[in-house]
């Protein structure tokens, strides 16, 4: 059941045309970021940008996804909110099947592990995500699935 404005009572789903609408902006912030080694759209909303590269885990394709990221340390901590969607993003789903991939920082590029967080760690990691995107609390209370919250560990 969906309501005049497309969502569902619990979460979002997207219409094909939106879904579409979507990837392209994507592909164009990621070609804009990677042809500017960061310098444009390495930021949104002043909150920085990282390009996550995963490995499909039907297709083998490999997708860029530009994401928002927590600085943490040596780690990066992003969140696969998929605006408050009721299914998880599939670079999320592409991630778990394969954890190491690379990540793209400004112009640098680094392997990654990447790792869900959960408890305490996830609980302190949200609340500064929160502070940082407020967005993401909104996201929160429109899905009934707990958003992950997943550390990105350098390998070198």
């Amino acid at each position: 059941m969906r309501t005049s404005d497309g969502r569902t009572p619990r979460g979002r789903e997207f219409t094909p045309l939106a879904d579409r609408m979507f990837r392209l902006v994507t592909a164009a912030h990621t070609c804009a970021y990677r042809s500017s080694g960061g310098t444009f759209a390495g930021k949104t909303q002043g909150n920085p940008v990282l390009l996550l590269e995963t490995t499909g885990r039907k297709c083998g394709k490999r997708r860029t996804t530009p994401l928002l990221y927590l600085p943490d340390g040596r780690n990066m901590v992003i969140v696969a909110s998929k605006g408050g969607a009721a299914k998880h993003p599939a670079w999320w789903l592409n991630l778990r099947a394969n954890p190491e991939t690379v990540v793209q920082v400004g112009p640098r590029t680094r392997e990654v592990r990447a790792e869900e967080t959960a408890g305490e760690d996830r609980a302190r990691l949200w609340e500064r995500l929160v502070a940082m995107y407020p967005g993401y609390a909104d996201y929160q209370r429109r899905t009934d699935r707990e958003i992950p919250v997943i550390r990105l560990r350098p390998m070198d």
